[in-house]
């Protein structure tokens, strides 16, 4: 079975996910992650606020997501977009990004590979 961040107390199989079940940690402020992962990828289940900053990082991981829900401006490599539900990004390692989180607030998935162990 893959090594997954599920809760003890929830109710998984080895291979379906429930992102209301995985455990929540605050990222920034307006912004919570529930993650979950395989032995190559890590799935992040991301909610913000209304007006919620992700403020500009880079990291080494890539990084690919959609967004599920509400509208973001985000910015990627110096280039800024308005995302709304169903478009998507890539970013390649090292490249800086930060996100805004527009109107009602957003939700996205982000998947990363390899592994974020400070999501875990």
């Amino acid at each position: 079975m893959p090594n997954r961040s599920f809760n003890p107390g929830d109710v998984m199989s080895k291979y379906f996910v429930d992102p209301k079940g995985l455990k929540g940690k605050e990222i920034a402020p307006g912004t919570e992650i529930r993650v979950a992962y395989g032995d190559r990828i890590m799935l992040s289940f991301v909610d913000i606020k209304a007006g919620g900053v992700v403020p500009m990082h880079s990291h080494p991981h890539e990084q690919g997501g959609i967004c599920l829900d509400g509208a973001m401006e985000f910015t990627i490599g110096g280039e800024t977009r308005i995302i709304r539900k169903g478009e998507g990004w890539m970013i390649p390692g090292g490249v800086p990004h930060s996100v805004r989180a527009l109107e009602a607030g957003a939700s996205a998935l982000d998947i990363f590979s390899p592994h974020r162990e400070d999501y875990k």
